[in-house]
C-alpha cells in the first residue's frame, strides 16, 4: 500500500488527525498529538473507496486533456455568436459534444 494512498485515507476519514507513515505499510502508522487512532481495516476500506473513486472518474480525467485551451474555446463561442450560431451547429458545441461523446461517464 503506497504510503500517500495511506495519509489520504487517513485525511478522509479524520482531517484534523496528527500522524506520520514510515514505508508503505498501515502498521508504520505513529498517531501524533492525542489523535485517536484509526484501525487498518477502516483505513483500507477507505483507501478501497478512494481508489473506486478516482477510478470512476477517469473520463473527467480524459475529457480535461482532450478539451482545448480556454482561449481556443472562447474564440469559438465568439465565432459561434457573430454566426448566430449558439445551438448545436456551432463549432463551439461540436468540440465539446465531441469530447464528451469521445470520452463518457459511464
Amino acid at each position: 500500500m503506497k504510503h500517500s494512498l495511506i495519509g489520504a485515507a487517513i485525511r478522509a476519514i479524520n482531517p484534523s488527525a496528527k500522524f506520520t507513515v514510515h514505508g508503505d505499510d498501515t502498521d508504520t502508522i505513529d498517531w501524533l498529538k492525542g489523535t485517536t487512532p484509526i484501525s487498518e481495516s477502516n483505513i483500507k476500506s477507505k483507501i478501497d473507496e478512494l481508489e473506486a473513486d478516482y477510478a470512476a472518474k477517469q473520463y473527467q480525467r480524459n475529457r480535461a486533456v482532450a478539451y482545448k485551451q480556454l482561449k481556443e474555446q472562447l474564440d469559438l463561442l465568439y465565432h459561434d455568436m457573430t454566426a448566430n450560431k449558439l445551438d448545436a451547429t456551432g463549432e463551439w458545441h461540436k468540440h465539446i459534444k465531441a469530447v464528451k461523446d469521445a470520452n463518457p461517464k459511464e
